[in-house]
């Protein structure tokens, strides 16, 4: 990768922005619509929603992160000369193997609904698992079109596809959730409705896909060559098995979170003698967490990210002061966006979810977002220098530490529990992360990281919003539209001290600057 001729660097690194621009948009709204469908639902039936939606997130990223790049490795690394005639028996034995992988999914989930939702604790849920299932049929198609396109040089199909999905599944839920709500359904109708809406949205990356096959398949000339000049199909599936699922762990790391207090949140407080409603409201009320994380997460990697792939096609001493930026950009951002919410929480939710409830747990819940920045840059870090199995173990590792710290602190502190579990299972992945970063390159984030400048920008983000919240809150009482004006200004103001303070206190070079989105504009604040 790093001896790349100038005209390939370009279309490397124009195809990973493409890529880029298309996760954050989904991701965008992948977070954005909870709200409003939140407002429709309320809290249990958020919480409806929220204990299926892991299964759905696990399709979505075995479809999205996972195999297309494992499909699209393989294929990128056989010959220029016969690589079209390679990516067919590719996409073949991908097929086959990726519908066993689907079709095992579904039967899984959709004949052992019943008793997955029984270990929830809510036999209800089981309508929803056995729709969610279907989400894994698409799987096959969805991930072989997706590798293959990408593996040949081509991002555009992909990311059309994933916003498409992103699209029609956001509006169909959003849609029939409004529409059965007014109907006098019951939460649960409801919640099937939403989990229906979902899946729509994987036919529809299957149509936008089939769209652009059809198109490139018509400009195709059919040659054959010699079969051992192809991939073996025993090679093929070896690497998809020994990968795919590699890969795709770290872009897990919040599903698997989100799967863990599924399993464990409603069933813990159940134990605890909290009757089933109200147990129902305090995980809708927790749930209201995750698009907060997502959002903020988005947020920071949107900026960490984006020096991945300078990352890559570096080398030498170069690569060690990319990776350094590429964490420092996570931590700056990530703690600027945990700091900055914790202090705004409280009009942020009356803002978001109409009233301030649970928000102690949302607090703790939005510090994570440092240590998920963090893990996710690193992880994409250590996949693009070629080390995918590491980021596994650790979110393996860190999941087993949030399932063991919910269970023993759910029963004395409910949510709230949950919330620090959360928090202490991020931070783990995130150290783990950090120390096998400096043990595969040499590089040493905080012997780099100016310190004191982060803190001074924290500690005077933290006084202006203080002195801020102390002159608006008696102005706000109980009114929606006033926390909403409270919250916007509260961002608005603190971010700008963040930004400024630490800009101006040399926190990053012109020349680091310059290499970040919107970096040009940044400069200018050094002056």
């Amino acid at each position: 990768m790093n001896d790349l001729s100038p005209h390939s660097y370009q279309k490397v690194f124009k195809g990973a922005m493409i890529l880029t621009i298309a996760g954050i948009i989904i991701k965008i709204l992948s977070a954005a619509y909870r709200v409003p469908f939140q407002n429709i639902v309320g809290d249990i039936g958020f919480y409806i929603y929220q204990q299926v939606y892991p299964f759905y997130g696990v399709a979505i990223i075995l479809s999205t992160y996972g195999f297309p790049v494992v499909i699209s490795k393989i294929i990128a690394e056989h010959p220029e000369s016969t690589r079209e005639q390679a990516a067919r028996k590719i996409r073949w034995v991908s097929f086959g193997f990726l519908t066993l992988v689907g079709l095992s999914f579904f039967l899984l989930l959709y004949f052992g609904a019943t008793h997955l939702a029984a270990f929830m604790g809510d036999l209800e849920l089981s309508i929803l698992i056995k729709i969610v299932a279907f989400s894994f049929l698409v799987l096959p198609l969805v991930s072989v079109w997706r590798g293959s396109f990408q593996g040949l040089g081509e991002m555009t199909p992909t990311a059309v596809s994933q916003v498409s999905e992103q699209v029609i599944r956001v509006g169909t839920i959003l849609v029939l959730s409004y529409l059965l709500m007014n109907g006098g359904f019951s939460l649960y109708e409801v919640g099937a409705g939403a989990i229906f809406g979902s899946v729509i949205g994987g036919f529809a990356a299957v149509l936008a896909l089939l769209f652009f096959y059809q198109k490139r398949k018509r400009k195709q000339k059919h040659t054959d060559v010699p079969s051992n000049m192809l991939p073996s199909s025993k090679s093929i599936v070896k690497v998809l098995m020994l990968q795919g699922f590699t890969i795709c762990i770290s872009s897990l790391l919040l599903v698997l979170f989100q799967m863990v207090d599924a399993f464990t949140i409603y069933a813990g407080l159940l134990e605890a003698g909290i009757n089933e409603q109200q147990a129902k409201e305090l995980k809708g009320v927790y749930d209201r967490g995750q698009p907060l994380i997502q959002l903020g997460t988005v947020v920071a990697t949107a900026f960490s990210l984006s020096l991945v792939p300078y990352i890559i096609l570096s080398k030498g001493k170069d690569v060690k002061e990319k990776i350094s930026l590429s964490i420092r950009v996570s931590i700056v951002v990530g703690a600027g966006a945990a700091v900055g919410l914790a202090w705004l929480i409280k009009p942020v939710n009356m803002m978001l979810f109409s009233n301030e409830n649970g928000y102690h747990v949302l607090m703790v819940l939005g510090l994570s977002i440092l240590f998920c920045s963090i893990s996710l840059t690193a992880a994409a870090i250590l996949q693009g220098l070629g080390n995918p199995y590491l980021p596994a173990l650790f979110v393996g590792i860190g999941i087993g530490f949030k399932y063991l710290l919910n269970v023993l602190l759910i029963p004395d502190h409910s949510t709230l529990g949950a919330a620090i579990a959360t928090l202490l299972a991020f931070s783990s992945v995130a150290i783990m992360m950090i120390l096998a970063l400096k043990k595969k390159t040499g590089t040493s984030i905080f012997e780099r990281m100016p310190t004191v400048p982060l803190l001074v920008s924290i500690a005077m983000m933290s006084a202006v919003l203080t002195v801020y919240l102390l002159l608006t809150d008696s102005l706000i009482g109980d009114s929606r539209t006033m926390a909403t004006f409270q919250s916007i200004v509260g961002v608005i103001i603190g971010g700008l001290t963040y930004l400024l303070i630490l800009i101006k206190n040399h926190f990053f070079t012109k020349e680091e600057l310059m290499l970040l989105p919107l970096g040009k504009k940044l400069v200018k604040l050094l002056k």
